[in-house]
């Protein structure tokens, strides 16, 4: 089977956003492209046949640090890896686990070799080192995998971030090395990304692109943002970033975030998202919509008998109408959370889908502007 491709598509002339095609064993995805987040092999409170039918998800990702508590290894190669075991043939990133292990700062211990942890499940104790990362997502057997990076704090000092950066050069040295020397499972073949680093510090983020740059990766991640920073110094390290990467391979940005952080983002040349947010906020009652934002817990929904969100083509989003999704909600109904989990998700692969029209198109700049001013309105 053949590694990831990339092909570029067409250039917006006006800002850096771009289209394009990755191509990997279980599907070819077009970019820009939205990733639900399926931490422990599920998007929560959302079906695989809604993710295809209703959301229209080209590829999801797993989480290294949950799936290796559980189910566990054992169960994930007896089932023939991940996209057996939940019975999904499209494409699959895992997540490292390294933003999961470290935000465990009271249970683990950081070193060299790399990170031990407690288990938040059973308290079992438990080392993730680079080369102990790599097995694990091979026995997963998603087609990207990411390499084992440590996330500092947000607004990390800058000696913090400094040794941060560095220590996660050396272990991805060893990802690589190991990632490389071992084969790929379940007959199809994996791909590594590496993640820059460097917090909120320009010369940092140069420095680690570079290297990141070096390694010839058939795509790269930019990670540590949206953790506490500023949202204009997100952009600017983010854009600071896609200046220095490879402009010929995918640039996938973690964690981020807003359907309007999105916008800004493929603007500045990003071209893979991924982010808890929709189902996240969607659990809580807030609603992201082609008007605006939902809180459906509001009084004023309750006899508002129209659809969700008649602007995207989501047969979820026409069928149910606010009132009654605001029953569910107030009722504690399980559906409420479904129905809301569906419609954000929904939503954020609409947003990334008319982006790449826009784009093509030629009016991108003009668009994102627009949609940015009316998709933050509270309705």
């Amino acid at each position: 089977m053949a590694a990831l491709t990339f092909e570029l598509g067409v250039n917006c002339t006006s800002t850096r956003a771009r289209t394009g095609m990755l191509v990997t064993d279980h599907g070819s995805i077009e970019t820009p492209i939205f990733m639900p987040v399926g931490t422990v092999g599920s998007v929560k409170a959302v079906s695989q046949q809604q993710l295809l039918q209703d959301v229209q998800a080209r590829i999801i990702l797993g989480n290294t640090y949950h799936l290796y508590l559980r189910p566990g290894l054992e169960v994930l190669e007896a089932a023939g890896g991940l996209h057996r075991f939940m019975h999904w043939n499209r494409p699959i990133l895992s997540d490292s686990g390294g933003y999961q292990v470290f935000s465990l700062s009271g249970t683990r211990k950081l070193s060299e070799e790399g990170a031990l942890f407690q288990s938040h499940i059973d308290g079992s104790r438990h080392l993730f080192t680079p080369e102990v990362v790599m097995d694990i997502q091979r026995s997963i057997g998603a087609d990207i995998v990411m390499a084992f990076d440590e996330c500092p704090p947000g607004g990390s000092p800058y000696d913090y971030a400094k040794n941060s950066m560095e220590l996660t050069h050396r272990w991805l040295d060893r990802c690589w090395n190991h990632f490389h020397q071992t084969p790929d499972r379940y007959g199809y073949t994996q791909n590594l990304f590496p993640i820059v680093q460097g917090g909120v510090h320009p010369d940092l983020r140069k420095i680690s692109c570079e290297y990141i740059a070096s390694k010839n990766a058939t795509g790269n991640a930019i990670g540590g943002l949206s953790v506490g920073e500023p949202t204009e110094t997100m952009y600017e390290i983010c854009g600071l970033c896609t200046v220095h990467l490879p402009k010929d391979k995918p640039r996938y940005l973690m964690g981020v975030g807003t359907p309007w952080n999105i916008l800004e983002c493929i603007a500045l040349g990003i071209d893979m998202f991924d982010c808890v947010m929709p189902t996240r906020n969607g659990r809580n009652a807030m609603l992201f919509t082609s008007n605006g934002v939902i809180n459906i817990d509001n009084k004023k929904w309750e006899k508002d008998f129209s659809p969700i969100d008649e602007g995207i083509p989501c047969e979820w989003s026409h069928y149910y109408s606010k009132a009654y999704v605001r029953h569910l909600m107030k009722s504690g109904e399980i559906l409420g959370l479904e129905i809301a989990s569906v419609q954000n998700l929904a939503f954020y692969l609409h947003v990334v889908t008319q982006a790449r029209e826009h784009i093509k198109s030629g009016d991108f700049l003009s668009w994102k502007n627009e949609m940015t001013s009316r998709w933050q309105q509270r309705l």
